[in-house]
């Protein structure tokens, strides 16, 4: 690749030793800008593709410096704490560098394809170790589909194992290409219904299931990697419905079974209260609480009656304890 086909790509940040991507110890690298805009989305940072600014409260010294440096007069320091004026504010970054308590964050940050690469060639001994590798998560990767495929493209050929999770609303072309280039698929499948789908996700689901469908259908003709694992966030009151739970299972059982070699259900947690506060959203679960682990193993009895393979299936997540 000549330095005129190295593009750049808005990237949000890494996460080493995550084990929750994809087999063993990982690396994510969490891409900026999502076309859906999930009402329970855990990295609501993620969904825009512009770079942003955030507070963090409990590192602010008051010291008052971010509004000495604000050149647009973006920031106001009042009752609730820091505002930021977004529609005012530029993102210029100087708050973010003059704050002596790395109070202001920027989220989001434009990276080159090699140093990405050495980046993530950092923990290749944990990789090794474990039978990990690098998943491309975000946001959604494949928004940036030329940074994104060109680096899977580099990663795959020096032997990594490279994941790809997206949430299957993409360019059926684009995703043909990254094939070749990755191990693994995680596909999200949310929800059936699509009034459901458009309701909690902003977006209908026809492209999410028709891609499926194809990719069953290439894995079909070309018997070989990647995998395909199945994933479902369960939501409460959104997603985790039994009758939206068996419409899955029976989707996956009657035409997806033999090329899945996992179906994973993601139990809710309220771990990202405080992004939607630091980035000024609203968020329809402030109030939902995990789940039970007798409420995990209801939802587990549910998919074994439909009949999908035990060992391909399992639950993840915390569980609430009563105290």
């Amino acid at each position: 690749m000549t330095k005129t086909d190295s593009p750049t790509g808005t990237i949000l940040n890494l996460q080493r030793l995550s084990t929750e991507d994809g087999p063993g110890l990982r690396t994510t690298v969490f891409f900026k800008g999502c076309p859906l805009e999930c009402a329970w989305c855990h990295n609501p940072e993620s969904i825009s593709p512009e770079i942003e600014i955030q507070w963090l409260e409990n590192r602010c010294i008051d010291c008052g410096t971010c509004l000495k440096v604000c050149q647009n007069h973006a920031l106001k320091r009042t009752i609730d704490g820091l505002h930021i004026d977004r529609i005012t504010c530029n993102l210029c970054g100087d708050c973010s560098r003059a704050c002596p308590a790395n109070a202001v964050e920027v989220l989001g940050k434009t990276r080159d394809i090699s140093s990405l690469v050495s980046e993530l060639e950092k923990d290749q001994a944990y990789y090794e170790r474990s039978g990990g590798g690098i998943t491309f998560s975000g946001g959604e990767p494949t928004l940036q589909p030329t940074f994104a495929l060109h680096t899977a493209a580099i990663l795959h050929e020096k032997g990594y194992h490279v994941a790809l999770d997206t949430c299957g609303l993409v360019s059926r072309t684009t995703l043909e290409k990254f094939l070749p280039h990755v191990d693994l698929v995680l596909y999200d499948i949310k929800l059936i219904d699509p009034v459901e789908h458009m309701r909690w996700t902003g977006q209908d689901n026809r492209i999410i299931l028709d891609n499926l469908h194809w990719l069953n259908q290439w894995k079909n003709e070309h018997d070989r990697e990647p995998d395909l694992w199945i994933r479902t966030p369960l939501i409460p009151g959104a997603t985790d419905s039994e009758t939206n739970l068996v419409m899955i299972a029976n989707l996956l059982n009657n035409e997806f079974v033999e090329n899945i070699q996992k179906w994973e259900i993601c139990a809710f947690n309220n771990l990202c209260r405080d992004k939607y506060h630091r980035l000024n959203r609203v968020w329809a679960f402030e109030k939902s609480d995990t789940y039970h682990a007798e409420q995990l193993a209801s939802i587990m009895k549910t998919v074994q009656a439909t009949g999908f393979p035990c060992d391909k299936f399992q639950i993840t997540g915390t569980t609430r304890v009563e105290g």
